[in-house]
């Protein structure tokens, strides 16, 4: 099939990231009018809206590292992409490329190896103000398979910390296009670990968002009313057939206590807060565990905060009231040396290896039904 595509006139940026250990071959991508080619099969993790049928079928994301991966034959290969900026980190055989901002419409990836080579692009960018539109992946299949497939899952929830906000900055204070352009959620917590155990995973988390407060108060659904949609208009509930994650990961309870409460809020005092936050993530993770029969959930915090004591407080109750297999993990004190004092890569890497700890010495998490419910520390 051929498609023809608008060719946009911005320039892309595109920044070329070290070769992994797999390939050392270099790659170009720039737009193109037209591919020859079918649509390749794909493998996508993270939530989307399919919108059309065939060739044209766009996939519609909002959630945080939402990826697409396929596997192709000869020296090219198209994707296209719909308007709007956004992140997106390309890898092919291992080797990434980072492209800030790329033009609307087909973008070609030339100067490859006569042979089979894996395709992986993911969105690195938070993008809560719009959707982010993929169309596909057009060139020759692969002769030896595919797109993955990969027994294990994982699902991330949570708020800033989750998506990776800013976390390959170095300094503290950051204007908004500073902690957009150095927000890579592929680098942060889900990553790292999805990474260290070959998972796919789903990143459904959204900066500033809590259980029952937003940061500063803010008016916008918080992170379980958002959670049910596939995307944040909620104008569809999410459902997808073939996930199951044996794991999931969630940590809330920042943007709850991280700022006063101002007049006009339903709490008068922090005690309130508290007692309102505690019913609610209760209630929540209730709900992860009817819907992920089997799935264990680490529930994690900083040591010696407020989301801490009261999440911790969260999970001792489900262990003792509903046996549920959810454990607290506590992660020790970070750098927080990112915009506006956020984890960067360092703590990221932190914050993974504290829950691979708790997830090397339970090799039953991945067999579900298969882990008893007990609080544990990772110390």
């Amino acid at each position: 099939m051929r498609w023809n595509g608008w060719l946009g006139l911005a320039t892309l940026a595109l920044g070329l990231v070290a070769a992994g250990p797999t390939s050392a071959q270099s790659y170009r991508v720039a737009p193109v009018a037209s591919v020859a080619g079918e649509a390749l099969q794909l493998h996508i993790g993270g939530r989307v809206a399919r919108i059309g049928e065939g060739d044209d079928t766009v996939y519609r994301s909002q959630w945080p590292g939402t990826y697409y991966e396929t596997a192709f034959h000869g020296r090219e290969v198209v994707f296209r992409l719909g308007a709007g900026d956004v992140r997106l980190e390309v890898t092919v055989d291992g080797q990434a490329m980072a492209l800030t901002r790329p033009a609307a419409g087909l973008q070609r990836i030339d100067g490859l190896s006569d042979g089979d080579h894996r395709l992986r692009i993911q969105i690195i960018s938070e993008n809560q103000a719009a959707p982010v539109d993929f169309g596909g992946v057009f060139g020759v299949p692969a002769r030896d398979g595919g797109a993955p497939s990969r027994d294990r899952q994982i699902e991330f929830i949570g708020d800033s910390h989750t998506v990776g906000y800013a976390n390959t900055s170095s300094d503290r204070t950051c204007s908004d296009d500073t902690v957009w352009e150095t927000t890579d959620t592929a680098a942060g917590i889900a990553g790292v670990l999805s990474g260290r155990y070959d998972a796919d995973y789903q990143v459904n988390a959204i900066s500033g968002r809590g259980v029952v407060r937003n940061y500063d108060g803010a008016p916008k659904d918080t992170l379980p009313q958002a959670y049910a949609f596939t995307l944040f208009d909620k104008q569809v509930w999410y459902a997808e057939a073939d996930w199951h994650p044996q794991l999931i990961v969630i940590a809330l309870g920042t943007n709850d206590f991280s700022t006063a409460l101002k007049p006009g809020e339903r709490w008068s005092s922090r005690e309130q807060l508290t007692a309102d936050y505690q019913v609610a993530y209760a209630g929540f993770l209730r709900g992860l565990a009817r819907r992920n029969p089997g799935a264990t959930l680490l529930v994690w915090g900083l040591e010696d905060s407020d989301t801490e004591r009261a999440g911790r407080g969260v999970v001792d109750r489900l262990v003792a009231e509903d046996g549920l297999s959810v454990r607290f993990v506590p992660v020790p004190a970070l750098g927080l040396n990112a915009c506006h004092w956020h984890p960067d890569v360092v703590d990221d890497r932190i914050v993974a290896d504290t829950l691979a700890a708790v997830i090397d010495a339970n090799p039953a998490i991945w067999t579900p039904g298969a882990l008893g419910a007990e609080t544990v520390s990772a110390h």
